[in-house]
C-alpha cells in the first residue's frame, strides 16, 4: 500500500469516528504519516480540552484506524 493509499484509508477510518466526535462538538483531522506506521492526528473544538480526550484517542480513534490499516503501529495526538 502506497503512502497516499493508507492516508485515504486513515481518512475513510476517521470518518467512520467522526460524526461521534462532531456531535460532542469535536473532530479530528490527519496531520501526517511517519515511515508508513506512526500516525498523527489534530483535535479540534472541544476535543482539545475534552479530560478524556487520551480515551478517545486510544479506544476510539486508534482501534477504528488499525480496523481499517492493520500495519498503522502509533496513533498520536499533536
Amino acid at each position: 500500500m502506497t503512502t497516499e493509499e493508507l492516508a485515504l484509508t486513515i481518512e475513510n477510518a476517521l470518518a467512520e469516528i467522526r460524526p461521534f466526535l462532531q456531535s460532542d462538538g469535536g473532530d479530528v483531522h490527519l496531520v501526517s504519516i511517519e515511515e508508513d506506521k506512526h500516525v498523527k492526528v489534530r483535535f479540534e473544538g472541544a476535543c482539545t480540552s475534552c479530560t478524556i480526550n487520551q480515551t478517545t484517542l486510544k479506544a476510539g480513534i486508534e482501534t477504528t484506524i488499525r480496523k481499517y490499516a492493520p500495519q498503522v503501529a502509533t496513533v498520536e495526538h499533536i
